[in-house]
């Protein structure tokens, strides 16, 4: 599951306690990459309000769909198995078509002109790839280019939110071994709702 201890629900007492009852599913499931916090709750609040607010939360003005093939294609030039599982999972479900999932994960990065991806679903992974590949040599084009399919700076901001999100989950995962063993994939919070539960 990691290669640092984890509190698991059953255990846990206090602070702890408290964010694990507001996260967990219906059916007490709380993904590991939110256990692997338990030693540090504060960690877990900071990693979960995050996640929240980039990703679930609205205004946003990508698409679900947009969404996880943003944090799919950061995750696989992580090399982030982990939430390269979820996410795959999180945007078949949002697109009900596994197989189509799976050719937009391929062509998320990808340089080449993929049929598959809309103008827009390009510019986003263009953005994402350079971003998480070379952040240095990002330029003010690099956010005219999203403009230019339709992004205002709004937008912008959220593509940039949800990229970086993913760079410090995917580091958070690497860095700590954490595995998706016995977990349910691609859960997350209702967007419609301020709590965190995963469902």
């Amino acid at each position: 599951m990691s290669w640092i201890k984890i509190i698991n629900v059953n255990d846990a007492t206090g602070r702890l306690r408290k964010l694990y009852d507001q996260i967990k599913s219906p059916d007490g499931h709380i993904d590991n990459i939110l256990k692997v916090h338990s030693l540090r709750p504060a960690t877990l609040l900071g990693h979960l309000s995050l996640y929240k607010a980039a990703i679930h939360s609205k205004p946003n003005a990508l698409s679900p769909r947009e969404r996880e093939l943003v944090g799919v294609c950061v995750s696989l030039l992580n090399k982030c198995e982990y939430c390269v599982k979820h996410h795959t999972a999180g945007l078949a479900r949002h697109i009900g078509n596994e197989a189509l999932a799976q050719k937009l994960v391929t062509a998320s990065v990808s340089e080449n002109d993929d049929d598959v991806l809309t103008g827009r679903e390009k510019a986003l992974c263009f953005y994402a790839r350079k971003l998480t590949q070379t952040p240095g040599a990002i330029i003010e084009q690099d956010v005219k280019n999203l403009s230019k399919v339709g992004f205002d700076d709004g937008a912008v901001l959220d593509v940039n939110q949800i990229v970086a999100y993913f760079a410090y989950a995917n580091r958070t995962v690497l860095g700590l071994g954490v595995t998706t063993d016995g977990e349910p994939l691609g859960q997350h919070p209702d967007e419609e709702r301020e709590d965190f539960q995963h469902g």
